[in-house]
């Protein structure tokens, strides 16, 4: 029937589409050092109001994050994350293949906190005989859908300040955490509070691509993504997206619809009864439902990820929208949710 499983599932917008389409036989160099990388880095970074901040363009968010972690940890180092972290939960374990232990640290709602980075310091004495804590790494959305305010951001800043820690915040998701009603986080604001982040194409209208900001120097840093097959050979497909989605507010219009499309379901799941753990004011939705209602939802063909097991009569699934979720999709998600028994 219809596919809730994810928010990349779709190809790319018709927008972006045409703006490859227009381009497509153009001859540029290569290796993202193209003019529309470069138009697009500009862009990026008055959006940013980062002038000097580096900008560059990679695949896909398990890369990214696999390159940004390495190019500025040493060897011995580590990156504080939540234990919901996509660095800890579906990557793989490509953190931990560089080298780099991952120090997973318990959190309800998917953020991280002042007290909680302080914790995992505490269980690190400091010595040779245990890995060094340098990076904190935190999502916007997180993966269970919670956002950071603006407050929430500072007081990490400050906590990584106080300790001599980097901040990443991965933004795969970016566009639904800045369009939530809650939000009061702008662009200059990751700007100034982390150390890199980055701006999500694939689950935002991109065919792929994510937009990596890096507000603190690293010489290198295209080295580090070379050595790990991260430089696109036609780089500029990727600055081309970026262009087309962020120019005239694509970016954050399309994110809208796709938060838009989760509050209507999480509605009307709510008026049938059904109960929501977290409560998230992003894309992905997480109802608790009965298993005999998931089988039927099957059975009439739709896709919804499994998220964790309740108890043994009921799941948390995830419901998750997108830039191109059509308003049917979801009201005939909630009249056959009504039917089922």
């Amino acid at each position: 029937m219809y596919s809730f499983r994810n928010d990349y599932s779709e190809g790319a917008h018709p927008q972006v589409m045409q703006a490859l389409m227009d381009t497509n036989l153009e001859q540029t160099c290569g290796y993202g050092l193209d003019h529309y990388c470069q138009e697009a880095v500009n862009l990026i970074r008055r959006l940013c109001d980062a002038p000097k901040a580096d900008v560059h363009f990679l695949v896909g968010g398990t890369q990214t994050n696999l390159v940004a972690i390495t190019a500025f940890l040493a060897s011995y180092e580590a990156v504080i994350a939540a234990h919901t972290g996509h660095v800890n939960t579906h990557e793989t374990g490509a953190i931990e293949a560089t080298g780099h232990k991952v120090c997973a640290v318990r959190s309800p709602d998917g953020k991280l906190t002042p007290a909680l980075i302080e914790f995992v310091l505490s269980e690190h004495n400091g010595s040779e005989h245990m890995v060094a804590p340098k990076m904190v790494y935190v999502s916007d959305s997180t993966e269970i859908g919670t956002i950071y305010s603006k407050a929430e951001l500072t007081a990490l800043r400050e906590c990584c300040d106080k300790h001599g820690l980097l901040l990443f915040l991965d933004g795969a998701r970016l566009g639904s955490a800045f369009t939530a009603p809650e939000n009061d986080l702008t662009l200059p604001d990751l700007a100034a509070l982390t150390d890199l982040f980055y701006i999500g194409g694939t689950k935002n209208g991109a065919l792929m691509g994510e937009a990596l900001v890096v507000n603190t120097p690293n010489d290198h840093f295209r080295w580090h993504m070379k050595q790990r097959g991260a430089i696109l050979a036609k780089g500029r497909l990727l600055g081309i997206q970026f262009k087309a989605l962020l120019e005239n507010g694509l970016y954050f219009d399309i994110a809208r619809h796709a938060n838009e499309m989760a509050y209507r379901l999480r509605d009307g799941m709510a008026a049938l009864g059904y109960e929501f753990p977290v409560a998230s004011p992003t894309n992905q939705q997480f109802p608790v439902l009965p298993n005999t209602v998931l089988q039927q939802l099957q059975d009439k063909g739709y896709a919804y990820e499994l998220d964790h097991v309740v108890d043994d009569q009921h799941t948390c699934v995830r419901f998750c929208t997108s830039w191109a979720t059509p308003v049917e999709a979801v009201d005939q998600l909630l009249k056959d949710l009504a039917a089922c028994k």
